[in-house]
């Protein structure tokens, strides 16, 4: 855990403060609560005056989301952060304060949080510190204020006016329009609400000070937004579309943005129900925040959880090393090309028990014991996708499979195993369980695999008895 930071997936919420859909779900902190005792390190939080003259609300902007008090998001954030996991909690912010009101969230932030906050040096630095060195600390992410950024670039343009003579002076209007772009490119507000900016208000430099992990928005030019810059390592943002896009058209130069800086991919506004996205894409090109709605369920829900089984479910997996290598000509990682297999693995499906303790007599079929049959996905890179199932047991409640199956693996280090068991019926099969397993932390061997509810709470008693080989 010694790596700097953008060497780590990280366990990463979206609107963290949402209970149900995005539309008119309440904003609660016990959903931030629940996501911090599951290991979840990135923490959410959308900043909206409220209409009392120095309050700060927390919810989803132009929505009917009930809001909940920043400070109680914090204080909960503060005595819930560190009961799963040691190492560092990130707030991504998403600010739509007016200055005076940001004044009021450094205040707040600094007396509630204490020595755990995250003050990051002076100067410019390469890299990110590491997980281990900001154990036990809170770290804050946003957008530098736009003031901010006004006052920077004025200070650039003043210092090159100095030094450039007076016979070129008239370049300096297109000098600054260029430095205004650059700006906007690097600084754009995740969600910029520019009607509570006033010319005549100015943040405290505390706030921006506080600012551990300073965050980005690409404009149109997004292959301009991925070339990796010299000075402070930065956080960017994308919605997944987008994503499609940049590792559709920049998949090499994501993976080489993400070396130094972090890369932070969020569901797209249509999933209204709270839905998520396939995530292997993200990872496989080094993404390290991949932002989901915790509050749900489903496959690829579960496949989150079962990356982040990882490396003692502390929220902070290490990143293969070929996504950090740069081969002796600045060559990166190619999702697109094929690899060669590097490893098989074998598993064998004994048998299954539990469900009587677990389930009513007649949850399945009213008359007769359940149909039984078990399902296996491996999900990954393009080339080791393939799914498998066994045979059905009839009329057992404790089904005896005894069967193998195969999975060549070309990157068993982003491979994950998903396990779902159902019950044959005469309409839809009926779910009952379900896991998923990083591969790169099967033990071989006979071994008691215990399975899920669709939510990823563990059964008490079900479970399958399993073997698994790797080559």
């Amino acid at each position: 855990m010694t790596a700097p930071l953008q060497h780590y997936f990280i366990y990463t919420g979206h609107n963290s403060y949402l209970t149900g859909n995005q539309l008119i779900g309440g904003c609660s902190v016990k959903q931030i609560i629940k996501s911090l005792k599951k290991g979840v390190r990135v923490i959410e939080l959308d900043l909206w005056p409220a209409s009392s003259k120095e309050g700060i609300h927390v919810l989803h902007g132009g929505t009917m989301t009930t809001p909940v008090e920043l400070e109680e998001c914090l204080t909960a954030i503060k005595e819930h952060a560190f009961v799963k996991s040691p190492y560092p909690v990130i707030i991504t912010l998403e600010d739509h304060l007016t200055p005076n009101l940001r004044d009021i969230v450094a205040k707040m932030v600094t007396e509630i949080f204490g020595d755990t906050l995250y003050h990051p040096e002076a100067g410019d630095h390469n890299e990110f510190p590491s997980p281990e060195a900001l154990k036990h600390r809170i770290l804050l992410s946003t957008k530098l204020p736009k003031e901010h950024l006004d006052e920077v670039r004025q200070m650039i343009i003043s210092l090159l006016t100095f030094i450039i003579n007076g016979s070129q002076e008239d370049n300096i209007s297109s000098l600054n329009h260029d430095l205004t772009q650059l700006f906007e490119i690097d600084f754009e507000d995740e969600n910029e609400d520019v009607a509570n900016e006033n010319p005549g208000q100015k943040t405290t430099p505390g706030y921006t000070q506080l600012i551990g992990i300073h965050a980005t928005k690409p404009d149109k030019k997004l292959s301009k937004a991925l070339t990796v810059e010299s000075g402070k390592a930065k956080r960017l943002s994308l919605g997944e579309q987008t994503l499609e896009r940049a590792a559709s058209l920049y998949g090499t130069d994501l993976v080489r943005f993400t070396q130094k800086n972090i890369l932070r991919v969020y569901p797209k506004g249509t999933r209204i129900t709270s839905t998520n996205f396939k995530p292997l894409r993200a990872w496989m090109h080094g993404v390290q925040m991949v932002a989901f709605n915790m509050q749900g369920y489903g496959k690829s829900l579960w496949m989150m959880h079962g990356m982040f089984r990882s490396n003692g479910k502390c929220g902070y997996v290490k990143k293969p090393d070929f996504l950090m290598s740069m081969g002796p000509n600045n060559e990166v990682f190619e999702p697109k090309v094929p690899l060669d297999v590097k490893k098989t693995l074998k598993v064998r499906v004994y048998m299954g028990d539990g469900w009587r303790k677990d389930f009513s007599q007649t949850h399945f079929d009213t008359y007769s014991p359940p149909d039984f049959y078990t399902k296996l996905y491996m999900v990954g890179v393009p080339a080791d996708v393939r799914k498998v199932r066994t045979r059905e047991i009839v009329d057992d409640w404790i089904p005896i499979w005894n069967q193998e199956f195969s999975f060549p693996l070309t990157v068993p280090e982003l491979a994950l195993l998903k396990i779902v068991v159902r019950e044959h019926d005469a309409g839809k099969d009926d779910f009952a369980g379900q896991t998923c397993l990083p591969v790169s932390e099967l033990k071989t061997g006979i071994r008691v695999v215990r399975l899920r509810d669709k939510k990823g709470k563990k059964f008490k008693s079900v479970k399958l008895l399993m073997r698994f080989m790797l080559e």
